[in-house]
């Protein structure tokens, strides 16, 4: 299992700034009217300028590629509950989101911008999860019908 975390952490670190760069693009197409917005302002203020702002969202980036990717092995734990996985899962992800969206300067430095980052990270968790859940549904689905057909088959 140590393994398998590891391995992911390092793969979810590339990962995670490809991901991050194909979001300041997509932001940049919407918001940038024509010029490419490699991160927020404040977060270029608050560094000194905008290379030491790109070079430190780089590297948040790859922690939480890096986070989300080790913490996928929680789903292969057969012996919990789904209540159990969606729990620790939920929990880990999100110590390691605020802090980086917070340093980032993804969010609001208020409580109130803590609330509406938070609640819109709960939001998105919800609809990934039920998404998840359903595919997860019509994948045992299908196995279970060619398990019976299978079994039918034989006794033929």
């Amino acid at each position: 299992m140590r393994n398998k975390i590891i391995m992911r952490s390092l793969l979810g670190f590339p990962a995670g700034i490809v991901i991050g760069y194909l979001i300041t693009i997509l932001g940049s197409l919407i918001l940038a009217n024509g010029y490419y917005s490699p991160c927020v302002p404040e977060l270029i203020s608050a560094v000194g300028n905008e290379i030491n702002a790109v070079v430190l969202q780089t590297l948040l980036s790859g922690i939480l590629g890096s986070g989300f990717a080790a913490s996928s092995v929680i789903w292969q734990m057969d012996n919990w509950s789904i209540v159990k996985q969606t729990g620790i899962y939920f929990f880990i992800i999100s110590v390691i989101m605020l802090p980086v969206a917070y340093f980032a300067y993804w969010m609001e430095h208020s409580a109130v911008g803590f609330l509406i980052y938070f609640g819109i990270f709960i939001l998105i968790f919800v609809i990934i999860w039920i998404i998840m859940f359903i595919i997860g549904k019509q994948d045992v689905r299908k196995m279970n019908e060619k398990l019976l057909q299978t079994e039918f088959n034989r006794n033929e």
